[in-house]
């Protein structure tokens, strides 16, 4: 069975704290979810900002190829024809082929939030979906809190969204607007539902109880044929159903369900990222499925038995999604952890090498050094101890410095490299001496590797190590970096918080040009 996925990343995503899209943010997450055929992409409500109506006339102006479009908008306003409603005349003028409709299914809603009567409620809706249906659309009606509604007045809940079918939606979506409701109770009342309305049925949730994507499978086991949500479960408060897990469940969990394209599964890892990325957003590691610590194993037991059998410890293949596997390593690891690791490099067989490789790690972590949340660093100090790693460049020396002009802090760094037989001197100004740093180092280098102008730094932490030292601590800097295609982090550790953090730095233009000659992940 074809089960759509409606993508609202672009409205209902858009309400999460913290998340903000460009016009031309919307233009490009709309065109990449095109691309993996995603059935519905809702662009905004036009009627609220000229950013969303420009996004509709850019979008009718170039349409998506697989997917349709979608507005967003709301039933008439009470006491007005839809043929006057300002609203309707934006749904229409951002002509998309589908337009979402969202009406209240609650009697206390009607009447206390939006101060009309049942009836005037129940006319509002019939209007408002006949009246588009009658312009060519297709309708798509959201029934807002209804699965509250229905637990408070099952009769009124189930005469709204009949008003809906009966006046052309072609969908009927049950929403679960306050995140609240149990997966038991999805299920009976989606059955319960569909034998009252002559529509097929979508689902709508929200995560305020960490139950949205349990909620959305229950509501397709129940008989619901679409699912809403957003991508890396963007959205207000606790945020929406995320459809990567959603799609990733039905695809590969789940019997009997169809999603996208199925190929198109293969791609959620760089989906999600991309959609990160254009928000600028970190990452979220644990997020299942596609997350970097997803197909992570530390314990050394653990990777003795992945090594033999993957699904020992892993639900799927990383690889169904555009995953991979990651071995971590601390003092906790044993030698198969390292051999895992060392597989890439064909090493595997050196048990020397393993051996001065776990005695290595063991000793670096006693000194503060922390390779299980920095990976790229792990496998430069593989490569050095294999005698398999040339820098790419030596530093001569670097110089920060901090100063105050006009009431204004300047840091400026200056950088002297040597790049084979070329020195490279360069200057820079920054946000901070790492930045400064960071900047400096880059002017340089970009000059004889170009590609490192296409990664730049997304996290930065540090952590003080042995804090009874006080202002003579060491201290770990972990460096997380990014570019077009991955994320990979370095550590660096010192007394000097600078120091600290130019070892981590070079180890994250390394590992990025190591990658880029064909040795990297």
């Amino acid at each position: 069975m074809q089960i759509q996925i409606y993508d609202t990343t672009l409205r209902d995503g858009a309400q999460g704290e913290g998340v903000s899209f460009s016009l031309e943010d919307k233009i490009l997450i709309a065109r990449r979810l095109d691309e993996l055929g995603f059935d519905y992409i809702e662009g905004g409500y036009p009627l609220s900002n000229p950013k969303d109506a420009e996004f509709f006339q850019r979008l009718a102006a170039e349409p998506l190829k697989r997917s349709k479009l979608c507005a967003f908008g709301m039933t008439r306003r009470r006491g007005m024809k839809p043929a006057d409603d300002p609203g309707m005349k934006c749904l229409l003028d951002a002509q998309t082929p589908a337009v979402t409709i969202v009406g209240k299914s609650s009697d206390f809603h009607a009447t206390e939030i939006l101060g009309v009567s049942l009836e005037e409620n129940l006319a509002m809706i019939s209007d408002t979906v006949a009246y588009l249906v009658s312009q060519g659309r297709q309708v798509i009606y959201d029934a807002e809190h209804f699965f509250d509604s229905w637990k408070s007045n099952p009769k009124y809940a189930a005469e709204t969204i009949r008003a809906a079918a009966k006046a052309g939606a072609s969908l009927v979506v049950m929403c679960d607007t306050n995140g609240g409701t149990l997966p038991e109770e999805i299920e009976r009342i989606t059955k319960e539902a569909s034998v009252t309305v002559n529509a097929p049925l979508g689902i709508h949730c929200h995560n305020d109880c960490e139950l949205a994507v349990a909620n959305s499978l229950a509501a397709v086991d129940a008989g619901a044929i679409q699912v809403q949500g957003t991508i890396n479960g963007l959205g207000e408060r606790c945020g929406n159903v995320d459809l990567i897990s959603v799609i990733g469940n039905l695809a590969l969990k789940k019997k009997g369900y169809e999603v996208l394209a199925g190929d198109d599964v293969q791609h959620l890892t760089e989906l999600s990222r991309y959609v990160y990325e254009v928000a600028n957003m970190n990452f979220r590691n644990g997020q299942p499925f596609v997350g970097a610590s997803a197909f992570a194993h530390k314990g050394g037991m653990h990777v003795h038995a992945v090594a033999k059998a993957a699904h020992s410890y892993e639900h799927i293949d990383p690889a169904a999604v555009g995953n991979e596997r990651r071995i971590l390593v601390s003092e906790l690891s044993g030698r198969s952890n390292i051999i895992a690791l060392a597989t890439k490099h064909n090493l595997a067989q050196d048990k020397d090498l393993m051996t001065r490789v776990l005695d290595e790690i063991v000793d670096r972590e006693n000194r503060g050094f922390q390779y299980e949340a920095a990976e790229a660093s792990f496998e430069l100090l593989v490569r050095q101890l294999a005698g398999d790693f040339h820098p790419h460049f030596n530093l001569d020396r670097y110089r920060v410095s901090v100063s105050s002009r006009e009431d204004q802090t300047v840091t400026e760094a200056t950088v002297k490299l040597t790049i084979g037989d070329d020195v490279f001197l360069e200057v820079a100004e920054g946000d901070g001496p790492v930045n400064a740093l960071d900047a400096a180092l880059r002017g340089a280098l970009v000059k004889r590797f170009p590609s490192v102008a296409t990664m730049h730094l997304s996290d930065y932490k540090v952590r003080v190590i042995n804090g009874e030292a006080g202002t003579a601590a060491r201290v770990r800097v972990i460096i997380e970096s990014q570019d077009e295609e991955d994320s990979w982090t370095t550590v660096g550790v010192h007394e000097n918080v600078i120091e600290a953090s130019w070892g981590a730095l070079v180890d994250s233009i390394e590992y990025k040009l190591c990658k880029d000659d064909g040795g990297g992940k």
